[in-house]
């Protein structure tokens, strides 16, 4: 077979594959470890990028690959993250049998909230089974990363796997408590799963580094339905996809890893899990480098999201000190930078610099407003903030511990309460 008509061929095989499979995004995370940063959102309805949230880059990656059967589990603070997928992904054709369906906890089975992550899909099963999928795509809806599903699924097919885990290679010191690890042959047969253990299992020929689970499988419909059914029926299980689903199915199934890596060079593809202050930080000021590894301007697989229709950035004033500059920076639309100096900095929609101010290394969410001579380094300020004229944040760690939050890496961050003043 010719070249070109061996990769259509694959191309429809793979199409026919994500066609019929449905994805379950597990939204309803309280995202504890970013602190006041979640205090009134969920994990995945966070801002991320200038004009994205969370949320968008997994749903991006399900309608990119062909996937336009999804459901969206959400339980904790969900009221932005429902409106936000309600106005950016209600374009699908349910005609056609497709849709973004956003599921409330509902107490379907039983009179408690989710368990856990086995839990949120098993309260949902009748839901998930009426679409009749062959293969259910079992998603966390809080990571960073661009990855066609098409591959993963094909691989699951082809391995004949009873369940497909998506790996990626990270060092064995920050997989420690933080990442569920998995053990694997030479030929991706997972032989252990352990959840954040606090001394991960080495990769064989590389022991510094280990395999982390990126909260993503891959399931024979009818399997996942027998696997959480006996497991809800387990008084001693934490209805947990990484505590127990998957540890319990590798010794009489076959669960394989599927490594989240560049088909042709064999590189680690781009991942990350924002799930702390410092982790959201920097991955979002690695967008505003030169030639950023996460590429958000591809064409090629864009990243879809609601967005305001908004008036493009704007940079006013030139006269002496009063200069509106952005140099290393991305600045959404909406914003405008009045006589002040933004250095590698990402700024979001609708935020307001003014005169005289600086903003240094730091992450503006939206709808912020920077008074004059204002001094900002290293901060978050999370949207709706008022910075007060004269405030100056990141440069005495003493004093910032007083009024804001300071992660151990010295990050600021400031959200709108934290700004107000002290009752009398």
């Amino acid at each position: 077979m010719p070249k070109q008509a061996a990769r259509a061929s694959s191309g429809r095989y793979v199409s026919r594959l994500t066609g019929g499979a449905l994805a379950v995004i597990m939204a309803g995370g309280r995202g504890e470890r970013l602190g006041p940063l979640t205090a009134n959102r969920c994990k995945p309805a966070a801002p991320f990028g200038g004009k994205f949230r969370i949320i968008d880059f997994v749903l991006s990656n399900c309608v990119n690959s062909g996937i336009r059967q999804v459901m969206v589990l959400t339980q904790y603070k969900a009221q932005s993250l429902i409106q936000h997928v309600q106005r950016g992904w209600g374009y699908l054709r349910g005609e056609f049998g497709e849709f973004v369906d956003v599921i409330p906890a509902q107490q379907q089975r039983g009179d408690h909230w989710y368990l856990g992550t086995a839990d949120s899909v098993y309260q949902n099963l009748e839901a998930i089974l009426s679409h009749h999928p062959k293969y259910v795509l079992v998603l966390a809806g809080d990571h960073i990363y661009k990855m066609d599903y098409g591959p993963m699924i094909a691989y699951h097919v082809e391995k004949g796997a009873d369940i497909t885990v998506g790996v990626v290679e990270v060092p064995r010191a920050t997989a420690a408590g933080a990442f569920g690890v998995l053990t694997a042959t030479e030929w991706h047969r997972v032989t252990k799963f352990s959840e954040k253990p606090a001394d991960p299992d080495p990769m064989p020929g590389r022991p510094e580094s280990a395999l982390a689970s990126m909260g993503i499988y891959v399931f024979n419909t009818r399997l996942l339905e027998q696997l959480l059914v006996a497991d809800a029926a387990n008084p001693a299980s934490k209805h947990d996809f990484g505590r127990n689903i998957i540890p319990d199915a590798i010794a009489n199934l076959q669960v394989f890893a599927y490594p989240f890596q560049d088909v042709k060079t064999r590189a680690q593809n781009y991942w990350r899990d924002v799930g702390t202050i410092d982790a959201y930080y920097e991955a979002n000021l690695e967008l505003v480098h030169v030639a950023p590894e996460l590429n958000i301007y591809d064409a090629e697989w864009p990243i879809w999201t609601y967005q305001l229709q908004q008036p493009p950035a704007k940079f006013v004033l030139e006269d002496g000190e009063r200069v509106g500059t952005a140099i290393n920076s991305m600045v959404a639309g909406g914003a405008i930078v009045s006589g002040a100096r933004i250095r590698e900095s990402l700024l979001f929609s609708n935020v307001r610099v003014n005169e005289r101010s600086t903003v240094y290394r730091s992450v503006i969410l939206p709808g912020v407003t920077i008074g004059r001579n204002c001094q900002l380094r290293g901060a978050i300020i999370d949207e709706g903030c008022e910075v007060p004229d004269g405030t100056s944040i990141g440069f005495d760690a003493a004093q910032d511990r007083e009024r804001f939050f300071v992660t151990e890496r010295g990050v600021v961050l400031v959200t709108a309460g934290m700004l107000r003043p002290a009752a009398a």
